[in-house]
């Protein structure tokens, strides 16, 4: 009798590695590996844990991309046919005090991850997540921003991504791998930590409309132009990515079709508040030193090899995200104003 297809997730327990279990819970029959350290906070994986308490199709295996040795050990106990790398200090602002543990997560992590995929004799298909962040400030006669624009990183995180991006695509030319790397664009919906900005907006209207904290809303820079996509679409799309005829070492944009500025989606989601007076104010510790800007992606490559495009608004994805928060702050839980 033949096994199932196995994946492992690494960053099984954020916004797109808890997403992307759900999906390939309904659109596939792979088992699912979900990569954990002993300390991550399991909120977004709870709906999952019953299944992984029965071992129904989902399990977790222990490990950090810091410790080389716990790699090796989990590429051997899921021996996977697929690997998403979702993992990383995700966190543009928080790179900008722990600079050397985003580089060394990020860019030291993903080499163990790879190194230890190489040394395991196991050829499966590979996707490594670096981010639209590698652009950085992109003068406006690149845009649209193709596959080829140069970088630019304008933070630690940025620069990390890089180096991930560029691991990725050595370890397909240089050994064989069949490792495709993807830059996503702003992606966003139901889970998304409070440290991105229109997570944290949404948390801040939820916490106000329930009387929580004064209607005063803080806000960094509101200027920089973004282009919106799902989190659900964008596991549509790494689902597709790595069944769709993989090609070892491409790499990929891949992002929604809605920009605006970080400012009018934020006025969009005042727009679906319930009240009326909320005060919007800026935090200058909410600044970057420097902004990524202008991200608006060239999808066309991705697209034309999967046929793939984004289905969900970006008015139904500020609603989603502005509900779950509400959801959130209505269970009682004490949070942080971040």
């Amino acid at each position: 009798m033949s096994r199932r297809p196995s994946c492992l997730i690494t960053g099984f327990t954020g916004m797109v590695g808890s997403h992307l279990a759900d999906h390939l819970l309904a659109h596939s029959d792979w088992e699912i590996h979900g990569l954990l350290r002993w300390n991550d906070d399991l909120t977004n994986v709870d709906h999952l844990l019953p299944r992984i308490n029965d071992k129904d199709r989902v399990g977790l295996v222990y490990g950090d991309l810091n410790d080389h040795p716990s790699l090796e050990r989990a590429i051997a106990a899921t021996r996977p046919d697929y690997v998403f790398h979702l993992a990383a200090q995700s966190y543009p602002q928080t790179s900008f005090s722990a600079p050397i543990e985003t580089l060394q997560t990020n860019i030291l992590g993903t080499a163990a991850l790879l190194e230890a995929i190489h040394h395991a004799g196991r050829q499966p298909v590979v996707h490594v997540c670096a981010s639209s962040e590698v652009f950085g400030r992109v003068p406006r006669q690149y845009l649209p921003i193709g596959e080829d624009t140069p970088f630019h990183p304008a933070s630690p995180y940025a620069i990390s991504k890089v180096g991930t991006d560029l691991l990725g695509r050595f370890y397909a030319e240089a050994y064989g791998m069949c490792v495709m790397t993807t830059r996503m664009f702003t992606h966003t919906g139901p889970r998304r930590g409070d440290v991105f900005a229109e997570s944290t907006f949404a948390k801040q209207i939820a916490l106000i409309e329930e009387g929580r904290i004064a209607p005063v809303l803080k806000t960094g820079n509101l200027d920089s132009m973004r282009t919106w996509a799902d989190v659900r679409d964008a596991v549509r799309a790494y689902h597709l990515l790595v069944t769709k005829d993989p090609v070892p070492g491409a790499y990929y944009n891949i992002g929604g079709s809605f920009s605006c500025t970080v400012g009018d989606m934020l006025r969009h989601l005042l727009s679906l508040s319930t009240r009326d007076d909320i005060e919007v104010v800026t935090d200058p510790e909410r600044l970057r030193p420097i902004d990524a800007d202008l991200q608006i992606p060239d999808t066309s490559k991705f697209r034309a090899h999967t046929g793939w495009a984004p289905q969900i608004p970006f008015e139904q994805t500020m609603y989603d995200l502005l509900e779950y928060w509400r959801d959130r702050v209505r269970s009682g839980r004490n949070f942080l104003v971040r």
